[in-house]
């Protein structure tokens, strides 16, 4: 009640102000649907905001014409008191109407991917952190210190983080992905582009929806809504609402009891109320709060690669031969076993199998028990828009405020042996608490020939991360394993019940392998595993919530003017200033005193006796992984920063004749920098024995990401088809890239330095005794793009009878990090080494060809008013890495698929009946794949690389499989 309190005084703070500043802007929104459908090009200029219900009538209306004549060029929207056509507006945005999410199923953002071919959207260990790419470019991993390069607005808001989009959106009136940098305009800067959801809003009219889904899997969904008027004219309200309940799509092998026996289920609902009020045919206010509840099991993820790699012209003494294919890149592929699968096996683990790779696609998963994927997520908030008609200008005011909170409980070493999880205690979590407050004036001067717009924006959001992930109670015996297996896979040499998991054959080997230092080096694997006089060594031990905070304030202003120099040609000039502070905290409350007590023991070898310096680091960072340790509890981290930037954008537009528009354009975009929120870069990386202190919290820090984007492109619109094309080239300075590399997250800024490294940024200048890293640039030599996003764009729409729409997309993305790079702009740092294939390489989740097409035809049926709905849309894509590092494991072979849906629709929609499936094919592949935290090091292309043996466990989050159902629904 207090937040609600807190916003309507906000709101009508800033509406009383209104008339002080006499400013108010209809946001400039160019949308086209195409019929039946709904999914063609717009361009958008602002949020979507109708001055007056007239206007927003007007719009409806012609809408509603399009879709019965199926004519698309009629689509009107209305902007600085003008209706325009889409064909007018020379940026390209792949618009979706309500009719086509339906169509393709869809109930959050993920069913774009079927009909945007420059956007992928996919999720990974939790669903508040979905990861959305367009071009090529994205955010990736699940750091939420991280802001997404792809923004989501809902009706002209802001929100936090991609993965919000994930929740229920109940009745929409259309999405649009805005492609390239976004700034100018819209409220919060986008460096990769945007998505932009609008709602359906109050009518004056009473109307009403509702909906029951039953499908496999259990599915249940419920969607119900209305409209109509309060006050005739005056008041107006909406009310929509969503209920989902449907099992999960993994079975829990491991389940006792029915307890958690699926995961990936869906458990939510969603609340959503709206009022319109019109006091005068001048102003009106459009009042919006929302709720939404999820308790799901999310997110498991299956075993995906197991296989093991080898030097095949390595001869160490001891060590058995391995024997099995030779790849192409020279490594051997263990056919028979993986050390680290092994070890597994010999702990109780279900999975992985040993001796064979086991089908990912059995959705077989085992979860620790005791341990839950099951966390309760609620984001809700509310907003208010006034829109005020001063005469010569128009204002525009969207204030809002939000809370999100999602629990972070999980078993994350995805097998039932319990190596680390976060407990669901309470004490894993992130918040957001969200502030926004943007004003905008717009009008048009001399006699139309310029349409102006200025603005401003404040935002003010805090964000806590608490964090309780442990060693698990297995993972003492599993480290001394795994460490002891490298010195040779025999497992004569292993005993898991003794301390250290040393028989006495290995106890010996160990010691005479490293002479004086042997001793040393067993009481530290006998304090792994713990035992008399030993204590519980490093199990059940690490973070017991400890806090990470970031506070960041933005404000902005910002001009867009587009000057008609001639009935046939434009020129749109925008500018925008961003002025960005953060502020970083962290505490600690850790309980793995094991880790000093390592360090201080094993510190000499790194200065007596090389030769065991190696495996003594080995040992330091497994027992102190990501820096886990009581050393950090007296640190108190503070940093901060500010920072400003110029953005714009600047397009030419030339019509030769009314059916065609070419324009060309370049925009400067623009994402803030922020904080790792992630302890591991306190002082060194894993394995380097420093101390740490409070100045190491600017460590922590990365730059801001900024691109440059030239474009070119061309509109062409008749009344049964359209056809646009762009192309288009994207230079990305410090690009902002976050990596699991199977520890720890690494987060890095990815810079090209001018000078050439002749190879030393993909390691070739690494020295694996002493760990030093080679290959930095100065400073003022690291000033070149590092990402490149360059292609070709095309959609098309084809209505060349009434009921009949066919749309086609393609977009060729080339999307690749150059050669000699550097870690940060300003440091000029050295790559990080677990990336070390980026140089020279396609990015992950970043294919180069992608195709989408869709059908619909909605024949009559006899002369009763009935219809029929028949309709398929499918998505092509060609191979692409999931994995940040581009670890040859986690390669995603070319799939395709593809959506229908059949029913029967009765006179004027009252009521329908449809058959649907969603991957009607159930096509088999993946979301992401990672490296299985804990669970060996080293792929393939390390070994090929560096020699040695890479015996790296791979886990993946699957896409959904096949679903199917049936839909009742009516409108009225």
């Amino acid at each position: 009640m207090r937040m609600i309190a807190y916003l309507l005084s906000a709101a009508a703070t800033t509406t009383l102000v209104t008339p002080v500043f006499a400013q108010q802007a209809t946001s400039t929104v160019e949308a086209q649907t195409t019929p039946s459908q709904g999914t063609a090009n717009a361009s958008v200029d602002g949020q979507t905001n109708a001055a007056t219900d007239a206007d927003t009538t007007r719009a409806a209306s012609a809408a509603s014409a399009v879709s019965e004549t199926g004519n698309s060029s009629d689509i009107v929207i209305t902007a600085t008191r003008r209706s325009e056509r889409l064909s007018n507006v020379p940026i390209a945005v792949s618009a979706v109407g309500q009719a086509a999410l339906q169509n393709s199923g869809g109930s959050d953002i993920r069913s774009l991917n079927q009909l945007a071919p420059s956007l992928l959207i996919s999720s990974t260990g939790n669903e508040s952190n979905a990861s959305a790419r367009i071009r090529g470019i994205g955010t990736v991993g699940d750091n939420p210190g991280l802001e997404s390069s792809v923004a989501v607005f809902i009706d002209g808001v802001y929100r936090s983080r991609t993965g919000v989009g994930l929740n229920e959106l109940g009745e929409i009136d259309r999405v649009e992905v805005l492609r390239g940098p976004q700034g100018t305009l819209f409220g919060r800067n986008a460096s990769a582009g945007l998505i932009n959801i609008i709602t359906r809003s109050p009518e004056f009219d009473w109307h009403g929806n509702a909906e029951a889904t039953y499908g496999n899997y259990d599915q249940k969904r419920i969607a119900a809504g209305i409209t109509g008027p309060l006050i005739a004219e005056k008041l107006a309200f909406r009310v929509d609402g969503v209920y989902v309940k449907r099992d999960g799509f993994y079975k829990n092998v491991t389940a006792a009891n029915g307890t958690e026996s699926r995961i990936n289920d869906r458990d939510r609902y969603f609340v959503r109320g709206q009022l319109l009020f019109n006091p005068t045919s001048q102003l009106s206010f459009r009042v919006i709060g929302d709720y939404s509840h999820r308790k799901e099991s999310c997110c498991g993820a299956v075993y995906y690669s197991q296989v093991e790699t080898t030097d095949p012209t390595a001869n160490t003494a001891g060590v058995a031969p391995f024997f099995g294919t030779v790849n192409a890149d020279g490594a051997v592929t263990n056919n028979a076993s993986n050390r680290i699968v092994d070890i597994l096996r010999r702990q109780g683990a279900v999975f992985p199998l040993a001796g064979n790779k086991a089908d990912p696609f059995s959705r077989q998963v085992a979860v620790t028990p005791g341990q839950t994927y099951r966390n309760t997520t609620k984001d809700y908030g509310g907003s208010v828009q006034a829109d005020w008609d001063l005469g010569g200008a128009t204002f525009t005011s969207i204030t809002a405020y939000r809370e999100y909170k999602s629990g972070n409980a999980s078993d994350i070493d995805y097998t039932n042996i319990d190596l680390t999880h976060r407990a669901d205690d309470g004490n894993a979590y992130r918040q957001f608490h969200t502030f926004t407050q943007e004003a905008r004036l717009q009008g048009s001067l001399f006699n139309d020939k310029l349409d102006w717009l200025v603005g401003g924006f404040y935002s003010k959001e805090n964000l806590k991360l608490v964090d309780n992930a442990v060693f698990g109670s297995q993972y003492g015996q599993f480290a001394a394993c795994r460490l002891v297996a490298t010195v040779s896979p025999n497992v004569a040499l292993q005993n898991q019940n003794n301390p250290g998991c040393m028989s006495a054959i290995g106890r010996a080997t160990i010691t005479g392998a490293f002479g004086a230092a042997g001793g040393l080096i067993t009481s530290a694997l006998d304090r792994l595993t713990g035992g008399p006089g030993l204590g519980g060594g490093v199990n059940n031990v690490g973070d017991s919530g400890s806090i990470y905070r970031q506070k960041s304030e933005n404000y902005a202003f910002f001009t867009h003017n587009i000057l008609h120099l001639t009935d046939k040609l434009s020129l749109t000039g925008g500018l925008r200033y961003t002025h960005e502070t953060k502020k970083f905290n962290a505490k600690f409350n850790n309980n793995n005193s094991v880790c000093p007590i390592q360090q201080a023991a094993l510190a000499p070898l790194t200065r007596t006796q090389s030769g065991a310096t190696a495996f003594a680091q080995g040992i330091v960072t497994l027992t102190c992984t990501g820096n886990s340790s009581t050393a950090l509890n007296g640190l108190n981290l503070n940093d901060s920063f500010g920072d400003g930037e110029f953005t714009g954008t600047a397009v030419l537009s030339w019509k030769p004749f009314t059916k065609l528009l070419t324009y060309a354009s370049y925009a400067k975009g623009y994402k803030a920098g922020g904080y790792n929120l992630d302890r591991s870069d306190l002082g060194g990386v894993n394995g380097v024995l420093s101390a740490r202190s409070n100045a190491d919290a600017a460590g922590l820090r990365f730059n801001a990401e900024k691109v440059n984007n030239y474009e070119i492109g061309a509109k062409f619109n008749t009344r049964q088809f359209t056809l646009n094309v762009a192309a288009f080239r994207q230079e990305f300075t410090d690009f902002q890239l976050n990596t699991f590399n199977g520890s720890i997250f690494v987060v890095q800024n990815v810079q090209g330095c001018k000078d050439n490294l002749n190879g030393l940024d993909s390691d070739n200048g690494f020295n694996p005794v002493t760990g030093a890293q080679t290959g930095t640039c100065a400073p003022n030599r690291a000033k070149k793009a590092g990402v490149i996003s360059q292609g070709v764009e095309l959609e098309a729409t084809m209505s060349p009878i009434k009921q009949v729409t066919f749309t086609a997309g393609y977009t060729y993305a080339d999307t690749f990090a150059r050669k000699n790079l550097v870690g940060s702009s300003t440091t000029g740092e050295a790559l990080d080494r677990a990336l070390f294939l980026l140089p020279g390489s396609q990015l992950s989740n970043a294919p180069k060809n992608v195709v989408t097409t869709s059908f619909a035809w909605t024949p009559d049926i006899g002369k009763n008013g009935l219809s029929g709905l028949f309709y398929v849309d499918s998505r092509l894509s060609s191979d692409y890495n999931t994995g940040s590092d581009l670890a040859p494991e986690k390669k995603q072979d070319g799939f395709a698929v593809v959506n229908a849906r059949v029913g029967l629709r009765g006179k004027d929609q009252i009521w329908a009946l449809e058959f649907w499936a969603q991957n009607v094919f159930n096509k088999n592949y993946i979301q992401v794949a990672f490296n299985t935290p804990f669970q060996g090091a080293g792929s393939s292309a390390n070994v090929a690389a560096y020699g040695g043996t890479g015996n790296a466990l791979y886990s993946a989050f699957l896409a959904e499989p096949r679903t199917y159902g049936l839909t009742l629904r009516s409108r009225f």
